[in-house]
């Protein structure tokens, strides 16, 4: 096997369907998109239909108002997920980390809502915000809250989809930081414990500082996710009430597909791209460069 491997042949031939998948699906679609969202083109017409119009399409969407509430409700994510959804993610993380029995079963639990289709989870929370029979509403009803309408005021609409988003992917971020945990040698916790170490100092002290690579991977892949945000807003309000829900993601699609913009649509996409490169690029220079690579 060695010897077949030094073989450049051979090499070409393993490495050449991914190369060839890499070119079909990710490369070509991006190029495309580009090349698209300088023209000006419904999607179904003929391609001699195409017509160049440079940077009009950037032009008009940096221009829209509702773009830039797309762009807000991109950030609202963004911050929902780093700093309240990443918090709860460790902490439940450390005390499942702690359970001696029916651990195999928290997980389990916790993880669920991840695999669920997120229709079915739009449908489900839909249910629990219904301002008449809704669980939520019952539930504040015994501390004299009035009927809150959840999804269809503009004031609590976006919080809902970032509440029921944070339900659906805090499981499977979870699983991933409580295996780093684990993997976290116990000598050194009882070595703490010892030395007289409380919980809770052997928590921040010795495992946190231990799993902030982890950490940093879960913020990365959560602002990657804000940033693609869409099908949970599309099943739960559509972009409504009045676009105030509205994501890069959904406007895009709006343009792109209802609409038959698709040379515009596709300038969104570009912009999205854009967009996501410079908040990552500024999260790996101020903060992921400095996390340290931990070998125990």
């Amino acid at each position: 096997m060695n010897k077949a491997m030094k073989n450049p042949t051979v090499f070409i031939l393993f490495v050449l369907p991914a190369v060839v998948l890499f070119l079909m699906f990710f490369l070509y679609p991006i190029l495309s998109s580009i090349y698209f969202s300088f023209t000006s083109w419904n999607g179904v017409a003929k391609l001699s239909k195409i017509k160049y119009i440079g940077f009009d399409n950037f032009i008009k969407a940096l221009g829209q108002d509702r773009f830039w509430v797309a762009v807000k409700n991109n950030v609202y994510f963004i911050l929902f997920s780093v700093f309240l959804q990443v918090p709860v993610i460790v902490i439940f993380s450390l005390l499942i980390a702690q359970v001696k029995k029916l651990k195999g079963l928290y997980k389990t639990v916790v993880f669920l809502p991840s695999i669920m289709s997120t229709a079915v989870i739009g449908i489900l929370w839909g249910f629990i915000y219904e301002p008449d029979i809704g669980l939520l509403n019952k539930l504040l009803s015994f501390f004299g809250v009035g009927k809150i309408y959840w999804l269809s005021d503009g004031s609590y609409a976006m919080l809902s989809i970032l509440i029921t988003n944070a339900w659906q992917w805090t499981g499977y971020y979870i699983i991933m930081v409580l295996a780093a945990i684990l993997s976290i040698p116990k000598e050194l916790e009882e070595a703490a414990a010892i030395d007289g170490a409380t919980a809770y100092q052997r928590a921040t002290r010795i495992v946190l500082p231990l799993i902030t690579p982890i950490i940093s991977v879960v913020i990365m892949l959560s602002i990657a996710g804000a940033m693609k945000a869409a099908d949970i807003v599309i099943f739960m309000t559509n972009g409504g009430p009045a676009g105030s829900t509205e994501v890069m993601a959904t406007y895009m699609l709006r343009y792109a597909i209802t609409s038959f913009k698709y040379g515009y649509g596709n300038s969104i996409a570009v912009l999205i791209f854009i967009f996501t490169l410079i908040v990552t690029l500024i999260y790996q220079l101020l903060v992921a460069r400095r996390t340290e690579r931990i070998d125990y």
